[in-house]
């Protein structure tokens, strides 16, 4: 699979990279908090990181005075299994170099994305970048088996916690797996066998042998 640069146009579709902002604390408590299992762990609020002045400023920068969460999601991955979207960009930085899996949430047709539209991206260690609302993602993968990845999330407050309550009569609404995320599950991955919503269809992507 081609893994493109951030840096490349063909990321513009999806996100930008977010320049002149100060993150050096953020990085280093985020190298301190966030463990690096061999499989992935999610925490959607890091109070460490949240306290930070270099944190609350950046939120003001990010979302404009709407409240935001800072979370991280770390450790081995190169699977795609799954794909999710919000209401809200989502902002990424890793201690590490990273790849994200993304496609476009237009491209899903009758409550399916084909896999082959997903593009990979590289995110170098240090660099900020935002995935837009529309650019559907999931967990990142490693760029380095060795290394593993921390990287820092930031969204909307409140969400990635509970999943609300919910009729469930628009179709969207199965796709709901907690407050502000929807996903779509490959019918090979973890989720969908705990009971996510099936809506990718294709090969289940592991980069594994293009890094």
């Amino acid at each position: 699979m081609k893994i493109y640069q951030v840096s490349d146009p063909e990321f513009r579709e999806y996100g930008r990279v977010v320049e002149g902002c100060e993150v050096s604390q953020i990085l280093e408590v985020l190298r301190k908090v966030a463990p690096i299992p061999d499989g992935t762990v999610y925490v959607p609020k890091e109070e460490a990181i949240q306290s930070l002045e270099e944190a609350k400023r950046l939120e003001l920068t990010l979302f404009g005075g709407v409240p935001a969460e800072f979370g991280y999601c770390s450790g081995h991955n190169t699977k795609l299994n799954c794909l999710e979207y919000h209401r809200c960009s989502e902002f990424n930085l890793g201690t590490e170099d990273a790849i994200l899996l993304l496609a476009k949430q237009q491209e899903i047709e009758n409550g399916f994305l084909d896999t082959s539209k997903v593009k990979a991206f590289l995110i170098p260690a240090g660099v900020l970048v935002e995935v837009y609302a529309t650019s559907l993602h999931y967990a990142p993968c490693h760029a380095h088996a060795k290394k593993g990845f921390q990287m820092l999330v930031v969204l909307s407050d409140g969400t990635n916690t509970e999943k609300p309550s919910i009729a469930g009569k628009v179709d969207e609404d199965t796709f709901l797996t907690a407050a502000n995320k929807w996903l779509l599950a490959h019918p090979d991955s973890d989720e969908a066998k705990s009971g996510a919503r099936v809506g990718l269809k294709g090969e289940n992507i592991d980069i594994s042998g293009d890094i």
